[in-house]
């Protein structure tokens, strides 16, 4: 098996990026087990006795998938190589998300760029159907493992719904976005590079999983030590999460005055890690 460096993203209700090499990582689920391919064909394929998932995109179709699953309240964590090279005008978008027009949902999506270019994570978070809380980053391969790069608190003190009672599942897919995706589409797709593919392994979940109408914690998935309900961002993190905003965050709807003419969401008057 190949050795390749990967960003690990992990979905706590708190946003992280890790970068780490594919071999690194400890133990992990199957995909056979815990995931469905939804879309593309045979683009979409499991692999090394389900240890991998490969999506592809060529000129006539993406690929997606999605977890058997469906979570409230955890730590779901998932390791995936981002399409190589000329990446321009593709998206690799991983989310949990609920059904429904009310529905709750979590975004990571995964801008590709020119061959030299740093690919634009773009995150969301939509609570009751409302999203427009965008943030996007510069991805830079040198972070190390543990950096967080947004947090969404909870305030619901203050009206602002948390994506806390909708049970969501983990959904992924790499498709042509070209014409939005790279410099607000001015650059296309190079199909003379396709297939683009992406690899995923080493997923794991610490989550209260949904069965009927009710839910069973299973807090000891990732690491019978540490219990993901005490999990939060303690003084080092917070740091951490400030010098990445700091340094790689290239917007931030908080900042972003002439889109809220009438005055800023709520949350962000009330948040710095926003």
């Amino acid at each position: 098996m190949e050795t390749f460096s990967s960003p690990k993203v992990t979905s706590f209700f708190l946003f992280s990026l890790f970068v780490s090499s594919i071999m690194a990582a400890a133990s992990a689920g199957n995909f056979y087990q815990d995931f469905d391919l939804t879309w593309g064909d045979r683009r979409a394929r499991i692999l090394d006795g389900g240890k991998l998932l490969m999506l592809s995109l060529d000129m006539a179709s993406g690929s997606g998938f999605q977890s058997k699953k469906e979570y409230l309240l955890g730590r779901i964590d998932i390791q995936l190589k981002l399409v190589p090279g000329n990446s321009a005008g593709t998206v690799t978008a991983y989310y949990l998300s609920s059904q429904g027009q009310a529905h709750d949902e979590i975004d990571f999506e995964f801008l590709g760029n020119l061959s030299g270019d740093p690919y634009i994570l773009h995150t969301n978070v939509f609570t009751q159907g409302k999203g427009n809380r965008e943030q996007q980053f510069y991805l830079c391969i040198f972070l190390v493992d543990n950096i967080p790069i947004r947090e969404f608190a909870n305030q619901e003190s203050i009206g602002v719904p948390f994506p806390k009672s909708q049970p969501m599942r983990i959904y992924s897919s790499l498709w042509n976005a070209d014409d939005w995706a790279t410099r607000g589409g001015l650059v296309k797709i190079d199909w003379s590079k396709a297939p683009f593919t992406a690899l995923y392994r080493n997923f794991s979940a610490a989550a209260c999983v949904l069965s009927g109408r009710s839910s069973s914690c299973a807090s000891n998935a990732v690491n019978p030590d540490i219990n993901w309900q005490a999990q939060g961002l303690d003084a080092k993190s917070r740091r951490r999460l400030r010098w990445v905003q700091k340094y790689y965050m290239i917007y931030n709807y908080c900042n972003d005055i002439k889109r809220f003419p009438e005055g800023l969401p709520p949350e962000c008057r009330r948040s710095r890690s926003l």
